[in-house]
């Protein structure tokens, strides 16, 4: 595979690089596909104006770059909090990612189903309805826009598996919410991958790629963690899944770049190359 043949996400540039910083840097490495990260300082809607928005969108263009997805941090909000401030606070946030989603030709937008509180959960019913209703809200907003919600599997969500998270999606009604499966989240909750892979079905629209261990919950680098990436792509090979990958690596180090290629070149070596392409 060929770098672009990855996308590559921009988590870990968010606190010391803007987005354009970013991806001049990995463009400049042959890198052409990203996943936007929502953040201050980074990349943030409320501060852009039309002469910035203008001003990236020609620097996507210029470059013959390609924005995958809008993503964001969501540990910073919850769909599915007891306060109804919060709750609407937080579909605004997802609002402007959409926003964003339609300002740089995103094909997607990537939300978490909420959180729980772990000492007195609300009943599940509940916290689903709450889901459901910022689906209501979003799916519209995403379709006049011009992209998609897909809800990913989070391990901090109170849907963290994908039987329970395709059950709520699926009791939605809508073809157009999608399922973005991380595979690092599905591994540290030592979920069936295949399995909920499979489970996924025609809703699976993009899959996360990065390394942890079951202990202590990471986005690390290709090798640093426990995950077997040849099996994984076994597991990818069997539902047919041919597309791009997001390689979501979280550095460990003040070198994301480095990281990048370093976990590119192990997959490389377990096999990954030629099975999933542009």
């Amino acid at each position: 595979m060929a770098r672009s043949d990855y996308v590559i996400n921009l988590y870990s540039y968010t606190l010391n690089r803007t987005a354009q910083q970013a991806m001049t840097e990995l463009a400049d490495l042959g890198f052409n596909a990203f996943e936007f990260m929502m953040y201050p300082g980074h990349l943030w809607m409320p501060d852009m104006d039309a002469a910035a928005r203008d001003g990236l969108r020609r620097f996507i263009e210029g470059r013959n770059l390609h924005i995958q997805s809008v993503n964001q941090p969501n540990i910073d909000i919850n769909i599915a909090a007891a306060a109804p401030e919060m709750r609407d606070h937080s579909i605004a946030m997802m609002a402007r990612m959409i926003e964003c989603a339609g300002a740089f030709g995103a094909r997607q937008v990537i939300i978490g189903p909420g959180k729980v509180n772990p000492l007195m959960p609300m009943a599940r019913e509940a916290l689903i309805g709450h889901f459901h209703r910022a689906l209501d809200a979003l799916v519209p907003l995403a379709r006049k826009a011009g992209t998609q919600v897909l809800v990913e599997n989070m391990p901090f969500a109170f849907l963290p598996d994908v039987e329970g998270l395709l059950a709520a999606v699926e009791d939605y009604g809508s073809d157009e919410v999608g399922i973005l499966y991380d595979l690092a989240n599905g591994a540290f909750i030592k979920e069936d991958i295949r399995a909920a892979l499979t489970r996924c079905g025609d809703r699976l629209k993009l899959v996360h790629l990065s390394d942890t261990g079951t202990q202590v919950y990471k986005h690390d680098p290709i090798g640093h963690g426990t995950m077997d990436f040849g099996a994984l792509i076994e597991d990818l090979a069997a539902i047919g899944w041919t597309e791009r990958p997001v390689l979501e690596i979280i550095g460990i180090s003040e070198q994301p770049s480095a990281e990048i290629l370093d976990s590119i070149r192990r997959l490389e070596e377990v096999g990954w190359a030629n099975r999933f392409a542009a």
